[in-house]
């Protein structure tokens, strides 16, 4: 195995609630992607390749955006996830439109990586930070039963323009992820930060971890993973909605002893575009970060 993990880039989702196609859309000074930073951080935390999951009918236009920029700086790979993937004949939804989640993108992804990598949204800004420290971790500490997540304060992870869900963490005494719930219709409403989702109103401390699908893995979750949709796919035959996350494979991995998770404290600085609305706010945020000298005037020159 190379020590330079891979950088797992989840793009294959629809952008449903912004209503574009987010992974693409230009927020930066010179139009750069929210992604574009993402791998413009990981590269200089030592990552050495970046592998897209994607779907056929944007792969053209994923390549053509981001393929020119990244030429000599990274290696590449591109996976298709599509309802087919991994499905046997048999288990096919035939009317099925919704893709399968987060769990089944990386799966799609097995045969492309085989070093420790991290899993990332295309949307999402996560900070130079929580990259090193993910970085570092993947290169000297990830073991088959010891994997990472980088936590984020709930405080910081909220949109000023509607309700968020996100996965609310459980810790034990190391600090270590022991469960993760996720809750939906989360907002502050004054002093508080509220759920109103899952039929119960429930107050979160403002310093509750949550994870922002930044995670960190050894390649042999890969047959963890493939394990546990084996049993998903026939269990939720009729359900075609149903989805396979990557917070049901780190609860299993967790509850049956296989392996532990260690919250990283890279998280300090977020930013999304869950609603159109968000798009200023972000566009700003980048804009004081190249003001500061975080980024470069261009980050591909």
């Amino acid at each position: 195995m190379t020590n330079k993990p891979t950088l797992l880039v989840l793009a294959a989702g629809m952008g449903s609630r912004y209503g574009g196609n987010k992974q693409i859309d230009g927020f930066g000074p010179n139009g750069e992607t929210i992604l574009e930073y993402s791998i413009f951080d990981a590269i200089r935390a030592g990552f050495g390749k970046v592998v897209f999951i994607v779907r056929q009918e944007i792969l053209e236009v994923a390549q053509e955006k981001f393929l020119p920029k990244l030429e000599g700086k990274i290696e590449v790979d591109w996976v298709i996830q599509s309802l087919d993937s991994f499905v046997p004949a048999e288990l096919k939804q035939a009317d099925r439109v919704k893709p399968f989640g987060t769990a089944h993108a990386v799966l799609c992804a097995k045969d492309a990586i085989k070093e420790p990598f991290a899993v990332i949204n295309a949307d999402d800004f996560y900070g130079k930070e929580a990259f090193e420290v993910l970085g570092k971790f993947l290169s000297t500490e990830v073991r088959p039963d010891l994997h990472a997540m980088v936590g984020y304060a709930i405080q910081n992870v909220l949109s000023e323009n509607g309700t968020v869900s996100r996965g609310v963490c459980e810790t034990n005494e190391k600090g270590q992820l022991i469960g993760m719930t996720e809750r939906t219709s989360i907002a502050r409403e004054g002093a508080q930060i509220l759920s109103r989702g899952e039929g119960e109103v429930l107050e979160i401390a403002e310093n509750t971890p949550v994870s922002m699908n930044f995670w960190g893995f050894h390649p042999d979750v890969f047959g963890d993973i493939e394990q546990m949709w084996k049993e998903f796919l026939p269990a939720n035959r009729e359900n075609l909605k149903s989805e396979f996350y990557i917070p049901t494979v780190a609860n299993n991995l967790i509850k049956s002893g296989k392996a532990a998770f260690e919250i990283l404290p890279g998280g300090k600085t977020w930013f999304g575009v869950t609603y159109t609305e968000d798009r200023p706010v972000v566009i700003e945020a980048l804009q004081k970060l190249h003001l500061e000298g975080e980024y470069p005037g261009d980050l591909w020159k």
